[in-house]
């Protein structure tokens, strides 16, 4: 416990004030979707929950996850085997269902892959390997690899794909040479020709490695139209909320499609059609540029700690949330194929929420304590 006003006064307020403005991003879009203000209500129990374990969290001295980062990190892994025997939920083993409460593992598994894999960069870098050989990241590639792999076979494609983002932020502050980025350029070039040679020459075998409904997200992603009442539906209909909305929106308290149910899980996956739809191009707009501030500042973070440690926690934390937010608002207005992926603070979920606050808690702990070392 060493809070003392010192460090009371590097907190960075910037940021917690950004999450009070996606907080109420968070309640008008989940009060104006289906869900109602039922849901929304809650999701201010969760924030509420949320702002108290990050502040108390600060008074946690942040090299302490340092030391915790294999045990948690072991501890995820744990959940993540135990939840594949659950009851399925929406088709999916990702959830453990505690009564009043569904706990997804994936969320703060992401907290844990981030610390995991920073202790380990910063173990090779004091040792000399900063990313010097490809055998070095062999380490890096198997320890996101694990949850990564146990998520996609829940099967939760778009979680999985956030660990992807976790890993390409990371290697980039760690200093992963041009030439190994050829190499993976070149092996991932391969693999999708591999699949395209598949999908024109041996379709079985390509629906083997490609489930059909991914693939039916690709094909709906590019022509929504061939099923605008079907498999499309979901596209189709956030294309035509956004689109309503205009330049001033609809008004928060005017009925919407999101709030008479044609906007599928608005309150979830497609919170951002819903704002869009109420608020228009300035509302959607002032959402995307509480995200931009939030993650500029997260990378002054980054470049501001002394403690390596602590440079590859936030750069995974960057990483996180930017592919997140991309992907989320992407998919909505098919920049993106659609995937599971919340939209970070703003969608339903206390799972996400708390998680996501945990790992602000994080950032924010290491910036106060910027001027350690190692």
């Amino acid at each position: 416990m060493d809070l003392q006003k010192s460090y009371l006064k590097e907190i960075d307020w910037s940021i917690l004030l950004i999450l009070v403005g996606l907080g109420a991003f968070s309640y008008m879009g989940i009060s104006g979707s289906a869900a109602g203000a039922e849901a929304a209500n809650k999701q201010i129990l969760w924030y509420l929950l949320g702002f108290g374990l990050l502040f108390a969290s600060l008074f946690l001295d942040y090299r302490l996850y340092y030391t915790l980062a294999y045990p948690m990190y072991g501890v995820g892994i744990v959940l993540l085997i135990g939840v594949l025997k659950t009851t399925p939920i929406n088709n999916t083993t990702s959830w453990y269902d505690l009564g009043p409460v569904l706990f997804q593992p994936g969320e703060p598994m992401k907290l844990f892959a981030i610390l995991a894999v920073a202790r380990l960069m910063t173990k090779m870098e004091e040792k000399g390997k900063r990313l010097e050989t490809f055998y070095h990241l062999i380490p890096i590639f198997l320890m996101i690899g694990l949850p990564l792999f146990l998520i996609l076979i829940q099967p939760d494609l778009g979680t999985s794909m956030v660990f992807g983002g976790i890993m390409v932020t990371m290697l980039v502050v760690g200093g992963i040479r041009l030439k190994h980025v050829l190499y993976l350029g070149t092996l991932f070039g391969s693999f999708i020709g591999l699949l395209v040679y598949l999908y024109q020459f041996q379709e079985k075998l390509f629906f083997k490695i490609v489930k059909p409904y991914q693939w039916d997200r690709v094909v709906y992603w590019l022509n929504p139209d061939l099923e605008a009442m079907g498999r499309g539906f979901q596209l189709k209909q956030s294309l035509i909320a956004i689109g309503s909305g205009q330049l001033l929106g609809k008004g928060v308290d005017t009925p919407t499609q999101a709030s008479l149910k044609w906007v599928p899980v608005g309150e979830s996956d497609f919170i951002f059609t819903v704002i869009a739809e109420k608020t228009g191009f300035i509302g959607a707009g002032l959402l995307m540029i509480l995200f931009f501030f939030l993650i500029f500042r997260l990378i002054q973070i980054a470049m501001q700690v002394k403690d390596p440690f602590a440079s590859y926690v936030v750069a995974g934390v960057v990483g996180m949330l930017t592919f997140q937010v991309f992907e989320n608002i992407g998919m909505t207005i098919q920049l993106m194929p659609i995937t599971g992926i919340p939209l970070p603070f703003i969608s339903y979920g206390g799972s996400s929420l708390v998680t996501n606050f945990l790992i602000i808690a994080v950032v924010l702990n290491m910036g106060m304590r910027k001027q350690y070392g190692r």
